[in-house]
């Protein structure tokens, strides 16, 4: 099993700017907020690696360990804790 995840739903209590990385590790949060719509490519807490395609703006529910610069377009992401 994976540790790291939140298996809670209260809301977010803390946000970090994501700069977009292939190498860079964040902490797993909760979900994504999405500035601009474009696509996605994170690593899952779980250590799958995916794309989400044309993200609209707004919350993307997933909990990550990176968002890879290679794969997104998405632009103004935030990390919510």
């Amino acid at each position: 099993m994976t540790t790291g995840r939140s298996k809670d739903i209260a809301c977010a209590y803390g946000a970090v700017a994501v700069t977009k990385s292939d190498s860079t590790v964040i902490p797993t949060c909760r979900a994504l907020l999405i500035g601009a719509t474009g696509d996605v490519a994170v690593r899952m807490a779980n250590g799958d690696l995916l794309t989400f395609v044309t993200v609209a703006a707004g919350i993307l529910p997933v909990q990550v360990n990176k968002v890879l610069s290679t794969g997104t377009t998405a632009t103004g992401i935030v990390a919510l804790y």
